[in-house]
């Protein structure tokens, strides 16, 4: 990121970074007040919200938090609102079905888990962290219903995901409608200047936007980032869809994962996941279009993403890992070690050391021979009897050595 000095009617102001409203950007509502408050040296409250029904951000995360980073550094307060009474309820959004609801205790669990990962890319000792369970659980039955007098039916299913369930016949729980109305007083609450999210979360950041005017206070800007694409290059990247590269992932492992992604995904990477400037960009995606072999700039958006989370030499490391297992067929030699019991059942092993993330994933693996024992595919007939110093793998990329006592 870099940045410029900006003039508003002739006067010197603020530094603002280039591209900062523009680059993994999609709508900036309304965007000439924005600015104005920006170039003006106005510092802003700005609001990101998160429920907390999984334990863990990828890659598709991390587009809205690196812009929030950039906001930050200039100066402007963010308030993470950590989702624990919404969770409860659990967003809607791009859903089909009626979500499950969670507890109290994952719900704490997932928190933890999610600040020490947005810690990976925000200044944690200058965000001002929030559980919207401050304001919503003290709101009681006559309170909810004035709330609910400033939202209408019609606005909430012209959703496209309720429109559609409608269309459908899927059920839609009462208190699914009641979602966008929480977290749209989540900003009045924290009386937010600007709200962040993914385009599928428009609807509640635009819900959020008009109650704060209906109440009397100055409506938050909204922004939204375009969604990052998985690695099976159709839906958005989502753990539940096993299509994710994880923050925290190992970097070999994360590195492994980048090399998978499609070729028409290059640059849209490299302009949502990294720094890397977009002339840049322009000219490799330039280059691949018109013939060049998209290995190695693949290979450069894989090591700069490793280098974000890992730092240098771990990037380094993984490319070797990669090259010597892919390009020069070597077995890796530094696996990861899981311990376990005799006599275990190998797909328990596999979930427990978190290889897989379920019996169910082991079973598909099998029936595609994408489970290696030793080097020798384990078919569906077997149960294979574990042994100390095994070497499993699953799929291309991920190993493991067993420590059988």
């Amino acid at each position: 990121m870099y940045t410029a000095v900006c003039y508003y009617r002739g006067m010197k102001t603020s530094k603002i970074s280039v591209g900062l409203l523009d680059r993994g950007i999609q709508d900036v509502i309304p965007r000439t007040e924005l600015l104005k408050d920006l170039l003006g040296g106005k510092k802003l409250r700005l609001k990101f919200g998160v429920d907390l029904t999984r334990p863990d951000l990828h890659l598709g995360h991390a587009v809205v938090l690196r812009k929030l980073r950039e906001f930050q550094e200039l100066g402007h307060t963010v308030v993470f609102v950590v989702g624990d009474y919404t969770t409860k309820i659990g967003d809607p959004s791009g859903k089909s079905k009626t979500r499950p609801m969670l507890d109290d205790k994952e719900i704490a669990a997932n928190a933890v888990t999610y600040l020490d990962q947005v810690g990976l890319i925000l200044d944690v000792k200058k965000i001002e962290i929030r559980y919207n369970s401050e304001w919503l659980s003290k709101l009681d039955f006559s309170d909810f219903v004035r709330l609910a007098s400033n939202i209408s039916v019609a606005q909430l299913i012209e959703r496209d995901d309720f429109s559609k369930r409608l269309a459908d016949g899927s059920e839609i729980a009462l208190h699914e409608f009641m979602y966008p109305l929480m977290v749209a007083y989540d900003s009045v609450a924290l009386q937010a200047d600007v709200e962040f999210g993914g385009t599928d979360q428009l609807f509640n950041l635009l819900a959020g936007r008009n109650l704060q005017k209906k109440l009397g206070q100055k409506p938050q800007a909204v922004i939204t980032s375009p969604l990052l694409v998985g690695l099976d290059g159709v839906h958005k990247m989502s753990k539940s869809l096993d299509n994710y590269v994880g923050l925290t992932d190992e970097p070999a492992n994360m590195f492994g994962k980048i090399m998978s992604v499609s070729d028409r995904l290059i640059g849209p990477y490299f302009e949502l996941c990294t720094s890397v400037p977009l002339e840049e960009i322009k000219a490799v995606v330039a280059d691949i279009a018109q013939g060049a072999n998209p290995r190695d700039t693949k290979a450069s958006l894989a090591r700069e993403i490793v280098r974000i989370y890992h730092g240098e030499s771990a990037a380094q490391a993984a490319e070797q890992a990669f090259n010597d297992q892919f390009r020069d067929k070597k077995t890796p030699t530094d696996l990861p070690e899981h311990k376990t019991k005799k006599g275990a059942d190998l797909a328990e092993v596999l979930v427990e050391a978190g290889l897989i993330s379920s019996k169910s994933e082991y079973r598909r693996l099998i029936m595609q021979a994408g489970v290696k024992r030793n080097n020798q595919v384990v078919t569906p007939e077997e149960d294979p009897t574990l042994a100390d110093g095994d070497t499993i793998q699953v799929g291309k990329r991920r190993f493991l050595k067993l420590r059988v006592r």
